[in-house]
């Protein structure tokens, strides 16, 4: 009988031992596939939102995507969006896992103000700076429009719903002495927008994006444009009041027939990434995309440097972008 109880005990001592290793093995398996050591995942696939087809994020996007795909293993799809407020919102509810995001809307998603009052972002980072996206007032050559103020009264594109370029024309306005109660707003993208200024259905647009512009391109193509300055002085105020505006210029030839550079502000597109990401995978989605910019084909990709990527950043770097920023030697200004 004391045998039969001791075969019994060991057999069920064995049988526990075989499930605890079966337990063991299917932890590291799970940390091998998806979360790192530091925590976060480390997915197979990644989705990144840009902005519309006819701006800078898209085709930008659809380039830093192949080379984040070929370099860490993770595949990434670049689709389209309504851009920087919405890409935001979309991070925050985990929608995507990369964007691009403007350097200003970035920090007011952080701070819960102006299109994200009472709903502030918090489980979102930066992974760094790309190049100045620059505000550009577009009209055409023989609509009477030579100044900000001449907009009153005007139909005008201030960007699609959830863009940054509607925070963008609103603040210039405002530094003007104006509301969007002084035009007739329209919210449309740069697409849009540009079609409906040859169409004569609108008589301007505001277009917040790296220049040149290929839906300014594609309308300059078909009628003489103008880009309307702003005035250093209001240029001055801007900056004062939202730092993260910058002065910049529209190059002369920019677009065909301009002759002349024309004054105006910009701020900084970023790229911004969801903090379920672990460190190592963003570490490497980082190291991918500023070390292989010579593979971009894009204008933009000349002013993608670790040089400037921590400059306007108003949010957290994640970890695994600061990880490889402080071994390249790059620190915020």
């Amino acid at each position: 009988m004391k045998k039969k109880n001791y075969l019994f005990s060991f057999a069920m001592i064995l049988v526990l031992a075989l499930f605890l290793a079966a337990c063991g093995g299917d932890d590291e398996a799970n940390n091998g596939d998806g979360d790192s050591a530091e925590g976060g995942e480390t997915p197979e696939f990644l989705q990144m939102l840009t902005g519309g087809t006819s701006g800078t994020y898209y085709p930008l996007g659809g380039e830093m995507a192949k080379i984040i795909s070929d370099e860490t293993g993770m595949e990434t799809n670049a689709v389209s969006s309504n851009a920087s407020a919405d890409n935001m919102i979309s991070l925050q509810e985990g929608e995507a896992e990369l964007a691009f995001v403007q350097t200003d809307v970035a920090a007011n998603a952080i701070d819960g103000v102006n299109s994200f009052d009472g709903n502030p972002v918090d489980n979102v980072s930066a992974i760094g700076s790309l190049y100045p996206e620059t505000i550009q007032i577009v009209t055409t050559a023989d609509s009477g429009i030579a100044s900000v103020e001449d907009l009153a009264g005007k139909t005008v594109s201030v960007g699609a719903p959830g863009s940054g370029t509607f925070v963008n024309a609103e603040q210039i306005l405002e530094i003007h002495g104006m509301t969007m109660d002084d035009i007739d707003q329209q919210n449309l993208d740069f697409g849009e927008s540009t079609g409906g200024i040859q169409d004569g259905n609108i008589d301007a647009a505001f277009i917040t994006s790296g220049t040149p512009t290929g839906a300014v391109e594609g309308l300059a193509a078909t009628v003489d444009i103008s880009i309307v300055p702003i005035e250093q002085e209001k240029v001055d105020a801007l900056v004062e009041k939202y730092p993260y505006y910058a002065a910049d210029t529209v190059p002369a030839e920019t677009y065909s027939g301009q002759a002349e550079e024309v004054n105006t502000v910009a701020v900084l597109a970023m790229l911004a990434v969801t903090n379920s990401l672990s460190e190592d995978a963003v570490y490497d989605i980082t190291k991918a995309i500023y070390e292989n910019t010579d593979g971009m084909a894009h204008a933009k990709a000349e002013f993608i440097s670790t040089d400037s990527a921590l400059d306007g950043i108003g949010i957290d770097v994640h970890p695994g972008a600061q990880k490889y920023f402080d071994e390249v030697g790059v620190s915020a200004e």
